[in-house]
């Protein structure tokens, strides 16, 4: 599939700040590509950049062929956004609330009503079509959101953390409707907080940090950096965590990383003798283990792997949500 969205050589510096710093890559017509990474990474700058809410420093964006720095406009219509911050008019139906937007992104007057009679459905909200969307649960709220950015039939949506504090129910069900949208053929560029949603969703991912794309690929390929072997995961008394380091590298070759109380490393081979030696070794020097256990890498691994730390809370990185969202418009 051709790149719907290309980045090249992409910059944004702030005074001395550099936040994007010479990103490439592309996302092709039709995924759901992720962009992932810890919070000041430079993924909010990104996607500002797409929207056209910030311009480059240099380098550019082109989506479906148009330069936009030369056809924001175009670009813009393309496009729809949802916002972490769930933006609903609580004082006005959910059937309203559709009716704006459609308003707003200029959707063909004799294709309003049919546009909003697919969006209740999609959203599950037929029931609730003439109820005010303030008295809606947070999941409800969600879901109208989602078809709201969706009224104008958009080639590409922009999802900032569509599941941001949803139950587990309720984030499984926006995952479902995320689906259905892009089997539709919608192509989506979201972030995301939840490692799970990353891998349930997304067909490729890219993960950033300190402005630079350290990572880029399906969600196996990107495991993969973090060993082709089971993970060794350790937890003992603070005190003890750089003698355990020590003894891993000296007797067995483990090159391990520690994050306070948790070490990990890689068995490179998933030999499970080679775990039984390794907690016979700790339990014959006398150190406390809390836990010991080995499984196969996840995307948090990875993440500790490539930038020292597990992935973050990212919730709130979106300057003025609600305003860039109604600004961009």
């Amino acid at each position: 599939m051709a790149d719907i969205i290309k980045l090249e050589n992409l910059t944004k510096r702030f005074g001395d700040l550099v936040a994007v710093n010479n990103v490439t890559f592309g996302i092709k017509e039709g995924e759901i590509f992720g962009l992932l990474g810890p919070n000041g990474a430079g993924k909010t700058t990104i996607i500002n950049m797409l929207l056209t809410l910030l311009k480059p420093t240099s380098g550019r964006i082109v989506v479906s062929g148009l330069d936009i720095s030369k056809n924001h406009e175009k670009v813009k219509q393309l496009m729809g956004l949802m916002t972490q911050e769930t933006i609903v008019e609580s004082d006005m139906t959910a059937r309203e609330n559709l009716m704006l937007f459609a308003d707003l992104y200029h959707v063909p007057r004799d294709q309003v009503q049919k546009r909003i009679k697919m969006s209740l459905e999609e959203a599950d909200l037929v029931s609730f079509a003439d109820s005010k969307a303030g008295k809606f649960s947070g999941g409800m709220q969600r879901r109208l959101g989602l078809v709201k950015a969706m009224i104008q039939e958009p080639e590409i949506l922009v999802l900032d953390e569509p599941t941001t504090g949803l139950d587990v129910q309720n984030r499984t069900t926006m995952w479902q409707r995320i689906k259905e949208l892009n089997k539709k053929g919608t192509t989506i560029l979201m972030t995301t907080q939840y490692l799970e949603e990353a891998d349930e969703l997304c067909d490729r991912i890219g993960i950033i940090d300190h402005g630079k794309v350290i990572a880029l690929g399906t969600s196996s390929e990107i495991k993969r950096l973090a060993g082709t072997g089971k993970l060794l995961e350790i937890i003992v008394n603070p005190e003890d965590v750089s003698k355990v380091v020590s003894l891993l590298k000296s007797r067995f070759g483990i090159v391990a990383m520690s994050r306070g109380d948790r070490i990990t490393g890689v068995l490179e081979k998933g030999d499970d003798r080679e775990f039984t030696k390794i907690s016979a070794m700790l339990d014959k020097e006398k150190i406390s283990v809390l836990s010991i256990g080995a499984h196969l890498p996840t995307l948090d691994d990875v993440f500790m792997k490539l930038t020292g730390s597990g992935m973050r809370d990212t919730t709130g990185e979106m300057q003025g949500g609600r305003g860039a969202g109604m600004r961009w418009r």
